[in-house]
């Protein structure tokens, strides 16, 4: 079953009741709306006057919903998760302790040609040129000592969108790319937590002030999945504002379409299975880790 992103923009008491997230009008107390717990994945509460019941909180958790909360200027800000979401939790992570450095270097430079490759795709789709991420991904090392992942992205985003530089805090459509990349990061991390293992634990990222390092190395294959969505929204609708027709295309994320291992599956599904291929990475019951592809 595709499980569903619940976003909260106005005024709101949540509760829960017969095992339903129930959204209440604080004034009126009349019923906005009720979602089965185990039909969600996300919950985003994008209001400073959203009130949230701790059993209901504590029932989000027990079904591994990621709880995120948004600032000021309406970007995800925090993630809620459970501790754990495995049986074999404490198993998991010995052997995600216990992964060498030279496995994790290959497992990263597995993400970062399929990175490449996806955004290349990208690029084709949308008649850009992109012939040198080719030659780019073609050359990526163990553990990408030479940062083509770096030199492939000055391309990418050089040929994406004109005139535009990639950062955080820059001009539009970094706002649009920010909103989608941190939901997909929620997604990730809630999927790796899903699969017992420690999102703080990264492959590549080290970041001690980070604690997704490994939701970060893992959703990097899957960045160029929301480009394309914003890419397509701002071509659509001529529209870099991120307002709530935006937001409400960029949380589709979860359910886009991907061709993975062989099959096609919603976005959601397949970060499962890239998480799921990670531990057995870590295993040594396979060698390459499941990625997308983007097409």
């Amino acid at each position: 079953m595709i499980k569903r992103t619940i976003y909260i923009g106005n005024p709101s008491y949540l509760k829960l009741k017969q095992k339903q997230l129930v959204v209440q009008e604080p004034e009126t107390k009349e019923i906005k709306g009720t979602v089965p717990i185990e039909d969600i994945a996300l919950l985003m509460l994008d209001h400073y006057q959203i009130t949230i019941s701790n059993q209901l909180l504590i029932k989000l958790q027990g079904n591994n919903v990621a709880v995120i909360s948004c600032d000021e200027h309406h970007l995800p800000f925090g993630m809620m998760l459970p501790m754990y979401g495995h049986s074999e939790y404490s198993e998991r992570i010995k052997h995600q302790l216990a992964a060498s450095e030279p496995l994790k270097k290959q497992l990263w430079k597995q993400t970062v040609e399929q990175k490449i490759e996806n955004q290349k795709t990208l690029l084709d789709l949308n008649n850009k040129v992109s012939e040198p991420l080719a030659e780019y991904k073609l050359h990526v090392k163990s553990g990408d000592t030479t940062n083509r992942e770096g030199i492939a992205a000055q391309f990418y985003w050089k040929h994406l969108f004109e005139n535009f530089s990639r950062e955080r805090y820059g001009e539009e459509p970094n706002n649009l790319l920010n909103f989608g990349y941190a939901v997909l990061r929620s997604i990730v991390a809630r999927a790796l937590v899903s699969s017992g293992l420690l999102p703080v634990l990264g492959i590549f990222h080290r970041n001690k002030y980070n604690a997704y390092c490994l939701a970060d190395d893992i959703m990097e294959p899957y960045r160029p999945f929301v480009d394309k969505l914003v890419y397509n929204y701002i071509i659509n609708n001529n529209n870099y504002e991120l307002n709530k027709d935006a937001k409400a295309t960029i949380l589709t994320i979860a359910t886009q379409d991907v061709f993975i291992d062989g099959v096609v599956r919603p976005l959601f599904i397949a970060v499962s299975t890239t998480t799921a291929s990670l531990y057995k990475c870590f295993t040594g019951d396979l060698r390459q880790i499941k990625y997308p592809e983007l097409d």
